[in-house]
């Protein structure tokens, strides 16, 4: 089977309407770093400050479903919007952040995750995507460069229903005890299926 991006416009959705400044989440711990600490200073150019910027439809952290304690990061670049979430090596098994889409129509959805990486990250951070036809469940290595744009990977092409239906839900459970998973963005490129 063949898959190419739809060539129709695609329309750029937000968990915040264009022009709106995003706002941290309001369950999300504050950055205890200060403003421009950066440990990777080359990757700062790779920000995407603005989520409504993105190609498909985008769910930043601001509008995820947090469950248990996550942290704000700015420290290890790139990531989408504010920063990015951390759940700071604690409460293994108990945390989780689910991102839910306002699809625009039924159809195939390339979906990819946001994280930035470095050693520090889990290697096995869990990851469900809820769609039209069941779950599918795979487990990630933070620790590797994300192929597009230094920041997103692929997760797969999956079918989902219009609406609010589908999730992605990122959590820390079987993680190592050492390293923090990381929770940012998620996007869904609509694709047509061959």
């Amino acid at each position: 089977m063949n898959l190419r991006c739809l060539l129709l416009p695609i329309l750029i959705v937000t968990a915040s309407l264009a022009g709106e400044k995003l706002a941290p989440h309001p369950k999300a711990l504050p950055n205890t770093h200060a403003a421009g600490e950066v440990d990777r200073p080359e990757m700062v150019k790779h920000i995407v400050a603005d989520p409504a910027k993105l190609p498909g439809i985008v769910v930043d952290e601001t509008a995820a479903e947090l469950v248990g304690d996550w942290q704000y990061s700015t420290h290890t670049p790139p990531y989408v919007g504010l920063g990015y979430l951390h759940d700071m090596k604690s409460g293994k098994g108990a945390k989780s952040v689910t991102f839910t889409p306002e699809l625009p129509q039924a159809g195939w959805y390339e979906v990819r995750l946001a994280h930035c990486y470095n050693v520090r990250r889990a290697t096995n951070t869990p990851v469900t995507i809820h769609h039209a036809d069941g779950e599918a469940t795979m487990r990630l290595n933070q620790q590797e460069e994300p192929p597009h744009a230094h920041l997103f990977r692929t997760l797969g092409i999956f079918r989902f229903e219009k609406g609010h239906a589908g999730w992605v839900r990122i959590s820390n459970d079987g993680t190592e005890p050492t390293k923090v998973v990381i929770a940012d963005a998620v996007q869904f490129l609509p694709v047509e299926k061959k």
